[in-house]
């Protein structure tokens, strides 16, 4: 009713991402307007968006951005991170503005919400063993940790003993934070860092064997499950649930199925660099979305967006319907329904369909989610918030965690990721394919049979990145860096 426009979305069933939307770009039969992955520009979709982009496929949005009320910011000086600005959405190699990145908060360093990820532990059990969460600062920590969980026998709540250290909340994976002393990378996580002035990927250094030898003497001491990087989901939660894991590898506040607290976080892990230090980008984007050249009507889509970024548009897209779903106070800022709160928590799969974001359902999200400032907007962070007369779990856990506090000391980078100049690089492609298989190499040496075997495999892998041009690329890179005086994000 407010824009005349009628939106049905289509959503592409396919494992791999990038693959459905090289799928999607090649049959030219495709819909108004397209959305994607994009946490930055050293993701795969890039080149296959920067080709659709110079072969005419996509529509250029320079014009129409600019007389918009909400993405005419993002032509201000200031207002993108470096990495949106020069890579994504005003790339000096493309004629035009084809790509509009997403998840752009409207103030530098500014958090959406308080979330604290990493490595989880049963409080229960830290209690008993009289040892204080926080004092956990390095992978020989845990492992002691785990071992003392052994020796004492702890049970889950269906009697049966636990397994001191699990998969994710979501199932097996590979995630730094749960043995950040032991992975040569920064916030970033693609395992470049600096050495001096020298940019160095983790396959040359010691890290990656120091790594598959912590988690391959843990297995073998029965301290980690077997399942650690396999595991489906489903188990994996069930055990969260259970309290099978005496530490979860990756969780956060946030997760529904910890807000009775019986995890909570354990450390945080020192880094290779030192003891551990919130960094954050200066602003950083998630996903976005671009205008096919076969769509009649772009400036609709663009108007569409406008209005859902608006702070009207993402009343209806975050809040739902006035009346139905909250009310609102005399600053006009909305308070969720009492009834709806409950329905959210306890019947989340009815609740959904509501259909808006509060409630589970994200579609205003592909147009309209960003220029985030929540708590100018809605005079709350978090969806609910000014109804709840108590604090919450995910507040609890921040603040047990000195979130406030970390965040005051934080380092904020204005840059580029390495990967992000892959794009750009003559050799990119088959050097980010040998990256890829250096991250398979590395989880097959965790289950390798000897020492003799993981080493064999990383080095094996370190010889592919090689010959895919690594070391020139580090130099490359460290050149760009030099003449433009970019900041690196590791």
């Amino acid at each position: 009713k407010k824009t005349g426009i009628t939106l049905e979305l289509q959503t592409v069933s396919n494992e791999d991402s990038t693959e459905a939307l090289t799928s999607g770009l090649a049959s030219g039969d495709l819909p108004d307007f397209i959305v994607y992955y994009l946490d930055d520009s050293g993701r795969p979709e890039m080149k296959v968006l920067n080709k659709a982009a110079k072969q005419g496929r996509l529509t250029d949005l320079t014009k129409m951005l600019k007389n918009t009320k909400i993405y005419s910011k993002y032509f201000k000086k200031g207002y993108l991170p470096k990495d949106t600005k020069d890579n994504i959405m005003f790339n000096k190699e493309q004629d035009g503005t084809y790509l509009v990145h997403m998840g752009i908060n409207r103030h530098p360093g500014q958090e959406e919400r308080r979330t604290v990820g990493g490595p989880y532990v049963r409080k229960d059990i830290m209690d008993k063993l009289h040892i204080n969460p926080a004092s956990i600062k390095t992978s020989k920590d845990v492992e002691k940790l785990a071992e003392k969980m052994k020796e004492h026998h702890f049970k889950d709540d269906n009697g049966k003993e636990i397994t001191p250290i699990g998969p994710t909340a979501w199932g097996g994976d590979d995630r730094t934070k749960f043995y950040n002393d032991l992975v040569w990378t920064g916030q970033s996580d693609e395992k470049f860092l600096n050495k001096g002035k020298k940019i160095v990927h983790e396959s040359q250094t010691d890290y990656p064997l120091k790594r598959v030898h912590y988690v391959k003497d843990l297995m073998k001491k029965g301290l980690m499950t077997k399942e650690f990087y396999t595991m489906e989901e489903n188990k994996a939660k069930e055990g969260l649930v259970n309290g099978s894991w005496g530490i979860v590898s990756d969780l956060h506040n946030y997760v529904t199925e910890n807000q009775s607290m019986k995890y909570v976080p354990l450390g945080p892990l020192n880094t290779v660099k030192g003891k551990f230090r919130v960094e954050k980008p200066y602003k950083s984007g998630a996903n976005g979305w671009a205008v096919p050249s076969t769509t009649e009507h772009p400036e609709d889509v663009v108007k569409l967006a406008d209005f859902l970024a608006s702070r009207e548009g993402k009343l209806l897209g975050q809040y739902g319907i006035k009346g139905r779903d909250y009310t609102l106070d005399k600053k006009g800022n909305p308070h969720v329904k009492p009834e709806v709160l409950k329905e959210v928590e306890n019947n989340p799969d009815e609740a959904k369909k509501r259909g808006f974001r509060g409630a589970g359902s994200y579609w205003a999200d592909h147009l309209g989610y960003t220029d985030i400032d929540n708590k100018a907007d809605f005079g709350e962070t978090e969806y609910g918030d000014n109804t709840k007369t108590k604090k919450t779990t995910p507040e609890k856990i921040a603040d047990m965690w000195h979130y406030d506090e970390k965040q005051k000391h934080a380092k904020i980078v204005n840059g580029l990721t390495v990967k992000s100049f892959l794009s750009k690089y003559e050799y990119g492609e088959d050097l980010e394919v040998a990256l890829d298989d250096y991250s398979d190499a590395i989880k097959r040496a965790y289950y390798s049979q000897s020492d003799k075997e993981a080493k064999q495999i990383i080095d094996s892998a370190k010889q592919r990145l090689e010959e895919a041009g690594l070391n020139q690329f580090e130099r490359y890179v460290e050149n760009q860096r030099d003449k433009k005086g970019t900041q690196i994000i590791y």
